[in-house]
């Protein structure tokens, strides 16, 4: 079991990443396949080697896919800078994961209303 401390100590980490990425992203990565790239959220792993990246990008389904492959392909740069400039001695393995937390909260916002039309019409 994690104690409070690991957990918050994890969470900063966490978002010192979070924070780190979204200035390299919209800075120094110079890929032309990476598009309008959000990073919402970064989840560290318990033991602190792995983090997954949930990002948004705006744009149709292939710039989505261009931009992952561009972000994958950097993921090392990225890495390296995250340990330069966070004074990381190890920087966790990066997973950008897309995240579809928008459109499944519209959808049960759908739902919802749905819902509630058919108790007014009874």
């Amino acid at each position: 079991m994690e104690n409070r401390t690991q957990k918050y100590l994890r969470a900063r980490r966490s978002e010192a990443l979070r924070e780190e990425i979204t200035t390299l992203v919209e800075g120094e990565l110079e890929d032309p396949r990476i598009g309008l790239v959000t990073v919402n959220e970064v989840v560290m792993a318990t033991d602190g080697k792995v983090a997954r990246v949930f990002i948004e990008v705006a744009g149709s389904d292939d710039e989505v896919e261009e931009s992952l492959e561009g972000l994958n392909a950097s993921r090392g740069f990225i890495r390296h800078a995250l340990t330069a400039n966070l004074g990381l001695r190890h920087a966790p393995e990066l997973l950008f994961i897309l995240d579809h937390r928008d459109e499944h909260g519209s959808r049960v916002e759908e739902l919802l209303q749905r819902i509630e039309k058919r108790k007014r019409k009874k």
